[in-house]
């Protein structure tokens, strides 16, 4: 079944994928900024990036402005050159924005994953993972029950997370990393 579901959302301009979301775009929007799930939207990607349908774990969709780093222009006299105004862009990704006010939302539970849904003119939609660590059912899962240690929260705001590693430049190894020599 996940492997359909995959195939789908590959492409989804050539799949059922495109007309569904169209359809749901437009709620979207009118909810709220962050929203919590009753279910993943893309459940072969929740499942692939820990999920499990069980107490403990928690879907929000959560949508972020697209677009670079909005910076106005000055409005006394400068030369357009030194300006500062074009090609600013933010150290963050917006994926990882997302994740951060999705924690700052549920400053008790912790950000595992998160994965893109939609996106739209204005806006795009991600589904953030998040996890209880005081919940019994995660302290018994020895799969996940190391969130519940310590040196573990608040991973998202210190760039512990995927996205947060990506940006970060740490998930190529040998591409821009120092290549110490042995002996």
């Amino acid at each position: 079944m996940y492997k359909y579901i995959r195939e789908a959302w590959k492409n989804p301009d050539n799949s059922y994928i495109k007309e569904l979301m169209q359809k749901r775009a437009p709620q979207w929007r009118k909810e709220s900024v962050i929203q919590r799930l009753e279910r993943p939207t893309r459940l072969d990607r929740a499942r692939s990036l820990g999920y499990k349908a069980k107490k403990g774990y928690i879907v929000v969709r959560t949508r972020v402005r697209r677009g670079g780093r909005r910076k106005s222009r000055f409005k006394a006299g400068r030369k357009p050159k030194r300006m500062g105004v074009i090609k600013i862009t933010p150290k963050k990704s917006i994926k990882r924005m997302a994740e951060e006010r999705v924690a700052r939302k549920y400053p008790n539970l912790e950000v595992l994953n998160s994965y893109w849904v939609w996106e739209d003119g204005k806006f795009k939609f991600y589904e953030v993972i998040l996890v209880d660590p005081n919940h019994p059912s995660i302290k018994n899962d020895s799969n996940i029950n190391w969130i519940c240690e310590s040196q573990h929260t608040r991973r998202v705001f210190r760039g512990l997370t995927s996205e947060g590693k990506k940006t970060r430049g740490l998930r190529n190894k040998g591409k821009g990393a120092e290549k110490v020599r042995s002996g």
